[in-house]
């Protein structure tokens, strides 16, 4: 006997009755009385997972990307479907959009699941919702491509272009020094985000972008172009005919997505020298597909990529740079020798065969570089092990002081965010350019992983021209930031982490070239202090109860451990 055929189109997922018939005729009825006709029904469903919110000002223009993404649909003799789903912005969500990636990944997963759908389109940008929208779609295992707003245009202070949020960082820190007034400041302030579209910097957003794009997830091209230009529309409408396409062919992520997709997606990782956040992101997804990605796998590539993108934070261009030199498509041709040309994605063609017709970046750009004259050398990005981090942190090289990249000094320690604001410009507080700054209670379980990784300098230090010291925490720093930074420290400090043990004066020693990130104390006196330790309580209500009762360690992407393969534990 053949397979049972699966319901299609608007007869999937049918609300539960008892009687499937009327099911159907329910369906239709309620769907007559939106305008919906006979030859509406019988057309592939794409439902487009839509993220506009008032509180995200980076999607701002998504209402229009989702107009141009259901025109394709339509072209293509789709039936274009828009839900809407949690929209996570950066600097509207408190503590952090990290400790709610899950839940987006969550709602998304099931909206995918309930609702009738042949394919989706996963319309997102900011930081956290590309990845937990392709976490969804990777889970519910239908046929699904990633449209992103895209990167704001950059504006402009005193003729200096500007862009959100390296240079965010940057004048603010001038301005602690005192060498920005407050009028100053406020004139950066207008001009910082002068578009809608997320950070024209390689932060988070376009990192993920472009690991999408390497993915296979995205159509080629689509990482790149600014929000609200032309090109950014026409990846729209084309996305929206390919969802059609996917749907029809049952093209589900399952699929084509393989080990080695990830490390291609890992390669242009470190080629763009992307956030450190991203370590996280394409782990969990990963895991979803039932792959390990391990920091080891992360170091490994850096190791032998080079850096080839001239982009904030690592380099001294744009996104729009990028984008005008040939965006992502222009990079995989310069990474041909070392990716999988074998891999398939959304757009229905091999990667080497998508390359064969792809243009080399042009003689007149210098944002693209070749692999023999890099931005910078291979080892953008290191995983570092330890008695500090014994399941691994992770340290962006490419963005720190390479005189601080072997260094030792005493521990000044800040229990959370929180009392770093409270006592970090404190005179009386013992520290100078030597010490280690540790921020613990900011993992997953402890915080919810946020953005506090980037430690503030002291502004007395500041004011002498201090710019930089290392810094240690069980956070995350944003992809825009800069620094010598050790994140994501495994265990953390909320499970007894040895960053729990940490005391002011304790000697740390950082050395990148080794891997080693250590607590030089003596282990009798860390099993004292062990024997000691009271552990942090967590939320009694709500998500931040599930949360910081089932949420992975940062090292195997801080999912939710009933979301992922049965065999990962803690």
């Amino acid at each position: 006997m053949g397979k049972k055929k699966q319901p299609e189109g608007i007869y999937k997922n049918l609300t539960s009755y008892g009687d499937v018939e009327f099911s159907k005729y329910m369906r239709r009825a309620f769907l007559a009385a939106a305008g919906y006709d006979e030859e509406d029904l019988e057309r592939p469903i794409v439902g487009i997972a839509d993220t506009s919110s008032d509180y995200n000002p980076c999607h701002r223009q998504m209402p229009e990307l989702v107009d141009a993404v259901k025109r394709g649909v339509l072209e293509a003799g789709g039936l274009p479907l828009v839900f809407p789903t949690l929209s996570l912005n950066e600097v509207l969500v408190s503590p952090t959009t990290m400790l709610y990636r899950n839940l987006l990944a969550m709602v998304t997963e099931e909206m995918i699941r309930a609702q009738p759908m042949d394919a989706v389109v996963l319309m997102g940008g900011c930081d956290k919702t590309v990845p937990a929208q392709l976490m969804a779609a990777i889970s519910a295992d239908v046929p699904a491509i990633s449209v992103v707003t895209g990167p704001m245009m950059t504006g402009s202070f005193r003729g200096e272009p500007l862009g959100a949020c390296t240079d965010c960082r940057r004048f603010w820190a001038e301005h602690r020094a005192g060498e920005l007034d407050e009028l100053e400041i406020r004139e950066v302030e207008q001009s910082l985000c002068p578009t809608a579209g997320t950070c024209m910097v390689m932060g988070t957003a376009s990192t993920m972008a472009c690991a999408t794009e390497a993915l296979g997830m995205m159509l080629p091209g689509g990482a790149t172009p600014p929000s609200g230009a032309g090109d950014r529309l026409r990846n729209a409408v084309a996305s929206g005919r390919r969802a059609v396409g996917l749907a029809k062919a049952d093209a589900r992520p399952s699929t084509f997505l393989t080990r080695n997709s990830f490390m291609n997606a890992l390669t242009v990782l470190s080629a763009v020298s992307g956030s450190t956040n991203a370590v996280i992101h394409l782990t969990a997804m990963a895991l979803r597909a039932g792959i390990r990605l391990t920091l080891d796998d992360f170091h490994e590539v850096s190791s032998r990529v080079p850096v080839l993108v001239d982009c904030k934070p690592a380099g001294s261009g744009y996104m729009e740079d990028f984008h005008n030199a040939g965006g992502v498509p222009a990079l995989l041709k310069v990474l041909e020798p070392v990716l999988d040309g074998s891999c398939e994605g959304v757009a229905g063609r091999s990667l080497g065969e998508m390359l064969a017709d792809a243009a080399s970046p042009g003689s007149w750009q210098s944002t693209v570089r070749s692999l023999d004259e890099p931005v910078a050398p291979p080892g953008a990005l290191a995983a570092l092990y330890g008695s500090l981090a014994p399941d691994g942190a992770v340290i962006k090289v490419a963005a720190a002081t390479p005189s601080l990249l072997r260094h030792r000094g005493t521990a000044v320690v800040f229990e959370s965010a929180e009392d770093l604001v409270n006592r970090i410009d404190d005179p009386s507080l013992s520290i100078d350019p030597e010490s280690v700054l540790v921020l613990r209670n900011a993992g997953p379980i402890g915080a919810g992983m946020p953005e506090a990784g980037c430690l503030t300098i002291p502004k007395r230090l500041a004011s002498q021209g201090v710019r930089d010291m290392v810094r240690v925490t069980d956070a995350r720093m944003s992809g825009t930031a800069f620094g010598t930074v050790v994140l994501h420290c495994c265990p953390e400090a909320a499970t007894g982490g040895p960053l729990a043990l940490v005391r002011d004066g304790d000697p740390i020693e950082l050395d990148t070239k080794e891997r080693r990130i250590d607590l030089c104390v003596d282990p009798a006196e860390l099993d004292r202090r062990r024997a000691e330790l009271v552990q942090p309580s967590i939320p009694k209500r709500g998500w931040a109860n599930l949360h910081g009762r089932s949420v992975l360690p940062a090292h195997l992407g801080a999912d939710m451990d009933f979301l992922a393969p049965d065999n990962i534990s803690r």
